[in-house]
């Protein structure tokens, strides 16, 4: 344990970002993961309106630092190209 004043709440406002931090990523992680469900049942509305949302959280978690820029682009162009391979097996 620091034994500094400033270091000690160092401690304690790095213990509540991780937990902010953990929470975009998981609404992250979840949000890709119905998409990919209504993908996998074929339901290209669903998904639509799942990627769209996907996107804004993504987006949001980028502008927040929690995403390098290239890795939200990365992922925002893998969830794009599902959509797309979706639509054209329709």
């Amino acid at each position: 344990m620091p034994i500094i004043k400033s270091q000690k709440k160092r401690v304690l406002v790095t213990k509540d970002e991780n937990a902010r931090n953990n929470s975009r990523k998981t609404e992250v992680k979840n949000v890709i993961k119905k998409f990919e469900a209504a993908v996998a049942n074929g339901d290209v509305e669903s998904a639509k309106e799942l990627l769209n949302k996907a996107f804004s959280v993504i987006d949001a978690a980028e502008v927040d630092g929690i995403y390098h820029k290239n890795n939200a682009a990365r992922k925002k162009s893998r969830l794009a190209s599902k959509l797309y391979q979706l639509q054209q097996s329709k």
